[in-house]
């Protein structure tokens, strides 16, 4: 598929994201403009997909010559990179999720990075063919409030939302990119008519879109819906910030179903950087003790080097039972969004 149609299905959820206003609100979309660490022409550019108030501090904290572009989503700004071509000023790209990357890795658009980078994370976090690295991994979950259904009210897979008793009693974020490789891995796992299926009986079950992860989270604490699909870690610092008494849970899908993906976060450094050795010392710094820690305490996600543990009681991810999906086979994001916008989710 050519560079331009890839663009234009980017695009899709891009555009729509990038226009709402709860977006900017979550912690994996942003619209905030540019922030510049230096004016150096030798400055590391970074096309961050992660918000900025979530990942500003950590960045500042690695200091240096750095230029950090919040101008998107992750979808957005890998779109923008494949807009700008050769032309692109990024020496790396930063986003939340593993689809955009393999995106941008089947586009050609990533260089390959260093052996000492890639030996720092497992190997299925990272890209097969060594262009990207994870810099954190969080877990898909079902959160619920307590005060509306029981955990043992809760289905043991996404077949279940389907049941009627959930009409209009979930909710979803639609233009996220991680309930976008959450579809991916849905046609992975079970074909475009698999996939297709599911998602009619979803929409025909009435869900409740929202614009982002944080206004999904305060709606099934407040009781609008009874049910959400997000990550896991927006319920820790929720929980945190909100107490014990808040009704809303987390419940976590049986292993090898659809629901129970693993994703990550992560970077990779663009082919046509002519800044290469100071952008892949950007990524190790991610991947850095330091680094790992602030993910892992100060917003729940998962680190993915050996020896760093969270303050959150996280369950471990061995645990979990992971859906059973190569993260380099959620790189077909811009089927996934024709598939989307074919149905009438986007």
């Amino acid at each position: 598929m050519g560079r331009v149609h890839r663009l234009a299905l980017l695009s899709i959820s891009a555009t729509v994201a990038v226009g709402l206003v709860g977006c900017s609100s979550s912690p994996e979309e942003s619209d905030s403009g540019a922030q510049t660490s230096g004016t150096s022409t030798e400055s590391v550019v970074v096309y961050s997909g992660r918000d900025e108030d979530l990942v500003d501090p950590l960045i500042s904290r690695i200091g240096g010559n750095i230029e950090v572009d919040y101008s998107g989503n992750t979808n957005a700004q890998a779109a923008k990179i494949l807009e700008e071509g050769d032309a692109s000023p990024a020496d790396v790209f930063y986003g939340q999720d593993a689809g955009a990357l393999g995106a941008l890795d089947e586009a050609g658009a990533l260089a390959p990075l260093p052996q000492d980078i890639l030996e720092l994370v497992p190997e299925q976090y990272r890209g097969a063919d060594g262009t990207w690295v994870a810099t954190s991994a969080r877990a898909r979950v079902l959160a619920y409030n307590s005060d509306i259904v029981t955990a043992s009210d809760l289905p043991a897979g996404i077949d279940g939302l389907l049941d009627p008793r959930w009409r209009g009693q979930i909710g979803h974020a639609p233009t996220n990119a991680s309930f976008q490789a959450f579809v991916t891995a849905l046609r992975v796992q079970r074909g475009e008519d698999g996939a297709r299926q599911w998602l009619d009986g979803f929409l025909a079950n009435e869900p409740v879109a929202f614009e982002g992860n944080g206004p999904l989270m305060t709606a099934v604490n407040d009781g609008q819906v009874a049910t959400g699909l997000t990550n896991h870690y927006y319920w820790y610092p929720f929980k945190a910030e909100n107490g014990d008494a808040a009704p809303i849970e987390l419940h976590y899908f049986a292993p090898g179903d659809p629901g129970a993906l693993v994703n990550v976060a992560g970077a990779g450094v663009l082919a046509t950087s002519t800044n290469q050795e100071a952008a892949q010392d950007f990524v190790r710094e991610l991947l850095s003790a330091e680094s790992q820690a602030y993910f892992a305490d100060e917003t729940a996600e998962y680190p993915v080097i050996d020896g760093v543990t969270s303050s959150y009681d996280l369950p471990p991810l061995a645990d979990l039972g992971a859906s059973d999906i190569d993260l380099g086979q959620l790189a077909s994001l811009e089927q996934t969004q024709a598939l989307l916008t074919e149905v009438g989710m986007i």
